[in-house]
């Protein structure tokens, strides 16, 4: 999903996770929140039921299923099957919610405290071994490799974590 797109259709995934991201003016992205299996995605209800471009991009990190649901349908699920309807407003409270702790986050904690829970957060999604560069946290922090690699190499240094080439091993 890219910004500016429109939506014919509601995703709903299946099996997988999609990464979706804040684009900013100058072309940084900012990391909000992952999508898995079970769960919907609010931002594209809202911009296919208001015909309106979205302002966020989604990339799949792994193998993802995805089911759409065509706009034309939405309607009647919602006021035709109350679980729809009650499943449509969880979505949107759950991600209201998320968007809450990502604001909490960089509006109340340093940069160490908000890269310590980001790297608990990769870990408990994708195992202790993280397949990532200090420039892709960098870009999902919206701050730069300089500064992320400093403080991982302090978080190295204190055994939270051991750094390896394009990967970290997370030990608590």
């Amino acid at each position: 999903m890219k910004t500016g797109q429109y939506f014919k259709s509601s995703m709903l995934i299946i099996s997988g996770k999609v990464k979706l991201y804040r684009e900013g003016e100058d072309g940084n992205e900012f990391f909000m929140y992952f999508l898995e299996g079970g769960s919907a995605c609010a931002l594209s209800m809202i911009c296919a039921t208001r015909n309106q471009a979205s302002q966020i991009m989604a990339v799949a990190v792994e193998k993802t299923e995805v089911v759409m649901i065509p706009i034309q349908y939405m309607d009647e699920l919602m006021t035709k099957y109350k679980s729809w309807y009650y499943f449509v407003l969880e979505t949107y409270r759950s991600r209201f919610e998320e968007l809450l702790f990502v604001i909490d986050n960089i509006a109340f904690k340093n940069m160490d405290e908000r890269l310590e829970f980001y790297l608990k957060q990769q870990a408990e999604k994708f195992g202790k071994d993280l397949n990532l560069t200090h420039q892709q946290i960098a870009n999902d922090l919206n701050s730069s490799r300089e500064v992320i690699s400093r403080l991982l190499k302090k978080m190295e240094k204190s055994n939270f974590l051991i750094l390896h080439r394009n990967q970290i091993e997370m030990i608590k």
